[in-house]
């Protein structure tokens, strides 16, 4: 009875410490993702405030400046636009400067214009060279005002920040099924005898496999909810830390990867339970004591 309990002991602790090795390796593929999410929420908020002038001619009525504003806020690549007029624009340079330049000059040498921001996917140097094109044809603008350089440098490093995220996420869901593999092999490491006896009494490969992938879908599944708990309180953390998060990280892109890692934890599980069993259904005795 003793043994039988020591057994059993033995089993649990053995389950309990592969469920908790697959949560921490979800785990840390979750917060990967969500720092992926992060990224993309990031790089949208960057460009949706990225903004350009279009400077308009002297001669225009208010009637002109007002079609002109409804035009642009119907095209497809415009998020939002604001009217800035001739005096609104020399009291911006007032307060930048602290000189009023109207006092040298003479006159107001500023133009009115209509900032807009774009939305985020067309925020791009290809798109915006198309945009002036367009815009710079139409006999109300005088030109566009933007800075082109920062544009670009915003967009190089976005890229190349996703491009290292996407590599890091890669790599680290090769390590999280090397890992989950490795446990899951341990744990049917141990039962290696037991194959070897069902075998012997005739029972097929799928009725040994049985127990084994049903043991891994729970124990994946179970591993799934403690990664979802880990990654709710460390979304909260940030969420307390960082004042505006919930700007640039969607809720429904955390709640989208909480589904999804217990549905990895099972499939990674089932997996790796899979391909262990079958290396151990055709040894013979002895080669499971070298193994």
């Amino acid at each position: 009875m003793a043994y039988k309990k020591s057994g059993s002991a033995s089993f649990f602790s053995s389950r309990l410490t592969s469920v908790i090795s697959i949560a921490l390796a979800l785990y840390m593929t979750g917060v990967f993702f969500v720092f992926g999410l992060l990224s993309r929420g990031l790089s949208v908020y960057m460009k949706e405030n990225l903004a350009f002038s279009v400077v308009l001619k002297d001669d225009l009525r208010e009637s002109d400046i007002r079609r002109m504003q409804d035009y642009l806020e119907a095209q497809p690549f415009v998020r939002s636009t604001e009217y800035i007029s001739k005096a609104e624009a020399a009291e911006e340079m007032k307060a930048e400067l602290g000189e009023d330049p109207e006092v040298f000059l003479g006159y107001n040498p500023f133009h009115a214009s209509i900032g807009v921001t774009l939305k985020s996917e067309y925020a791009n140097a290809e798109n915006l060279r198309e945009i002036e094109k367009k815009l710079t044809a139409d006999v109300r603008v005088m030109e566009l005002a933007y800075r082109k350089d920062i544009m670009q440098t915003v967009n190089d490093n976005i890229r190349r920040i996703g491009l290292v995220l996407a590599l890091l996420i890669a790599l680290l869901m090769v390590i999280s099924f090397v890992l989950i593999s490795n446990t899951i092999r341990l744990l049917i490491y141990s039962k290696r005898f037991l194959i070897y006896t069902m075998r012997l009494v005739g029972a097929t490969p799928e009725f040994i496999r049985r127990p084994f992938i049903h043991s891994a879908v729970v124990n994946g599944a179970v591993a799934g909810g403690l990664a979802d708990m880990l990654l709710a309180l460390t979304a909260v953390y940030l969420q307390n830390e960082l004042s505006g998060l919930d700007r640039i990280l969607p809720v429904g892109g955390v709640v989208t990867v909480c589904l999804v890692l217990p549905l990895l934890g099972v499939a990674l599980s089932v997996g790796a339970a899979y391909f262990s069993v079958n290396r151990y259904l055709y040894m013979e005795r002895g080669q499971l004591y070298s193994v």
